[in-house]
């Protein structure tokens, strides 16, 4: 009865004109974010968040969770018609979608793909829903030690599970978990790495950081690269699947939902990784596994239910344990500090008309995506023949704006044009940005934590291993530290074998 009755109230709190007007505007921006490709969620909701400064917390991040679900939806356009994924997610639709665009059914592959990935966001939303408050309980046994051992396995799973190197994803985490030790120290208050500029006794901010690194830097690399979309030009018509259609993808939508909402739910795993691993278990368990890639409509359905439902598994750790899991949620974490709202398991008690009005704003959402995303396709393509010229000057003004207003000062504007520099080369020399952002955030929870385990324990570091919970997470941290480790000398034994 208690479920039912916090649904109604987050109803409640999302129904008001206001909440409604801001869901439509989240998931209109987030659609608008994940066709154009370019700009990434990430730097969307960095550059946005000042701009929920005055808003009620409630409101704000109604809106920014609209933005974060929207842009999986959007993101599909452009792979189906481009060939050219709005989202990292996305990729992997590229490679049968297109193809049926060129088989003149980019209809049905645009309408499975909105389907699916309505029939998937519902389907996360409502384990979300079901499973976040018991989380939450069992999350309020974690004391500092289960929670620091939390958060080192969440920055190790950033790490191994990051697109890039290993090696590279270790060297950004590192820098970030520089920058999170900036600034004052957590128990004595002493000023740290400052260098002597008193603008940084404070350290850097995050979101300052974060529009250089994903809007300044994705600017530069995008205004590098040519800008000519050759947009493939076909009547979109049959948007809904057949009967045939369904059969063939009905399964993998469920797969790719059930799939999706798991490794979602993992710190670390992502929608990017979910839509690469739900195309190739439906090519394993396919009768056909040699037409994926040729345009069969199961290749566009499978990853595309999986990324949106892992978009909305991994608000999962970041609502129940308060550690988020990929950079866009790190976006959300910070909202909601910025809104003195700490993520965690007393969000359920502290602020439970936040996480109910977050629920109820995911569903509609995915209603209002539904609806927008199969009968205005034509509008959405229209809006890939912008200029990109035009949407840098729109970016580059937000971004300014947003890092002055933060404390009304100039350094913060140089310091976000210096790591949009940064940005730009880490992306030149392959080097991932998600696992420094991440770091930054969750660099700070673990010393806090960690410092508090070792006072507790008056410096005995047997507290690991003396608690279960803090031991199991250990365990499991070893392992995907042993894991490169054996992949490494297995494929050295097996090249030593064939020589």
């Amino acid at each position: 009865m208690d479920f039912f009755a916090h649904i109604s109230q987050g109803f409640m709190i999302v129904s008001t004109p206001l909440n409604l007007m801001y869901v439509w505007v989240g998931v209109i921006i987030g659609t608008l974010i994940g066709v154009l490709p370019g700009l990434g969620i990430s730097g969307t909701l960095a550059i946005l968040l000042p701009l929920t400064y005055k808003m009620d917390p409630a409101s704000a991040m109604i809106m920014l969770v609209g933005i974060f679900s929207g842009a999986m939806y959007g993101g599909s356009t452009t792979s189906i018609l481009l060939n050219v994924p709005g989202e990292a997610a996305s990729v992997v639709t590229c490679l049968d979608g297109y193809k049926m665009a060129r088989q003149g059914r980019a209809g049905p592959a645009l309408g499975i793909s909105a389907i699916g990935s309505f029939i998937a966001g519902t389907f996360s939303v409502l384990a979300l829903s079901m499973i976040g408050p018991l989380l939450a309980s069992f999350a309020l046994a974690f004391g500092p030690a289960e929670y620091s051992s939390l958060v080192f396995l969440g920055l190790l799973m950033a790490v191994y599970l990051s697109e890039q190197s290993i090696l590279k994803g270790l060297i950004t985490t590192s820098v970030g978990l520089f920058l999170a030790t900036m600034g004052p120290d957590p128990v004595f208050g002493e000023p740290r790495f400052y260098f002597g500029i008193n603008r940084l006794l404070d350290g850097v901010h995050f979101v300052t950081v974060v529009m250089g690194l994903f809007g300044i830097g994705e600017v530069l690399i995008n205004l590098e690269a040519s800008q000519d979309r050759d947009i493939f030009k076909t009547r979109i018509k049959n948007l809904l699947p057949t009967r045939q259609d369904w059969r063939r993808c009905g399964p993998a939508v469920l797969r790719g939902s059930i799939l999706g909402f798991c490794i979602g739910c993992i710190p670390g795993g992502g929608a990017a990784i979910a839509s690469f691993i739900a195309y190739a278990v439906e090519k394993r368990v396919s009768k056909h596994p040699e037409a994926f890639g040729t345009g069969v409509i199961e290749g566009v359905a499978a990853p595309e239910s999986a990324n949106n439902a892992a978009a909305t598994a991994a608000l999962t750790p970041l609502l129940t344990l308060g550690v988020p899991g990929t950079a866009g949620t790190a976006m959300l974490f910070v909202a909601l500090m910025i809104h003195g709202i700490r993520p965690g398991p007393l969000l359920f008690q502290e602020h439970p008309h936040v996480f109910w009005g977050i629920i109820a704003s995911l569903y509609l959402g995915n209603v209002f995506l539904l609806a927008l995303n199969l009968p205005l396709i034509g509008i959405w393509v229209r809006f890939l023949k912008i200029p990109y010229h035009y949407l840098v000057v729109i970016i580059l003004i937000i971004c300014v704006i947003g890092s002055y207003s933060l404390n009304n000062s100039a350094f913060d504007v140089g310091i976000m044009m210096l790591f949009g520099v940064v940005g730009y080369f880490l992306r030149k020399g392959g080097f991932p940005a998600a696992p420094m952002v991440l770091a930054m955030i969750l660099g700070r929870i673990f010393e806090r934590s960690l410092r508090q385990t070792v006072t507790l324990s008056a410096g005995d570091l047997g507290i690991f291993i003396e608690k279960p919970i803090a031991a199991l997470l250990l365990s499991f941290a070893l392992i995907v530290m042993i894991i490169p480790v054996v992949q490494w000398l297995w494929k050295r034994c097996w090249a030593a074998r064939r020589v």
